[in-house]
């Protein structure tokens, strides 16, 4: 059994196919800029806020403990404005600057991936599982202006910053604080 969130209003296979086709034929013009932040999520944030698209979860998360985080398309785009402005502020990031996030997939991570491309900025993801060697490759290689990171992976990641010429920022998802670090949920 599966649940259908769109209920009656559910886009057939056949629908979606036949409004690509005209895409990949070339006969269907293509925006010269594409965003899908603003082109996907807030147009689906509007449609439903103007009754012409029924409400569902945008995002819904859900831990091993059985906690929830389910956010409308509406409190998607919001949180997403925000965090964009985060990384633009006070993490002093502009369009086209690499980002590091080495974070679990907590609703952060879905967050940061949204507000990323709503501001141009090029989120590099990494697991939990890298090793400070790891971490260090990536940070040279990527030339990354900030990194992202837990409570728990941030030690590692102190360890092999003296190497990181580029990096800017550092912004920390949890409910702990560290020096030199920026804390996401209050700047949030």
């Amino acid at each position: 059994p599966c649940r259908s969130f769109h209920g009656k209003n559910r886009l057939l296979t056949s629908q979606i196919v036949s409004y690509y086709e005209p895409i990949n034929k070339c006969k269907k013009e293509l925006p010269e800029y594409f965003n899908f932040a603003s082109d996907v999520l807030d147009e689906w944030a509007r449609l439903e806020k103007d009754g012409r698209k029924p409400t569902n979860p945008a995002f819904w998360w859900v831990n091993d403990e059985g906690e929830e985080v389910k956010w409308s398309f509406e409190e998607l785009g919001s949180l997403s404005r925000k965090a964009a402005n985060v990384l633009s502020g006070a993490c002093g990031l502009q369009r086209g600057d690499r980002v590091i996030a080495v974070l679990p997939r907590v609703p952060e991570w879905w967050l940061l991936n949204v507000a990323c491309m709503r501001a141009g900025i090029v989120l590099i993801p990494g697991t939990s599982q890298l090793t400070a060697k790891d971490i260090s490759y990536r940070l040279q290689a990527s030339k990354a202006k900030c990194i992202i990171t837990s409570d728990t992976m941030a030690p590692a990641v102190e360890s092999v910053l003296p190497g990181s010429q580029s990096l800017k920022s550092k912004l920390l998802v949890g409910q702990g604080s560290r020096d030199g670090w920026l804390n996401f949920k209050e700047l949030l």
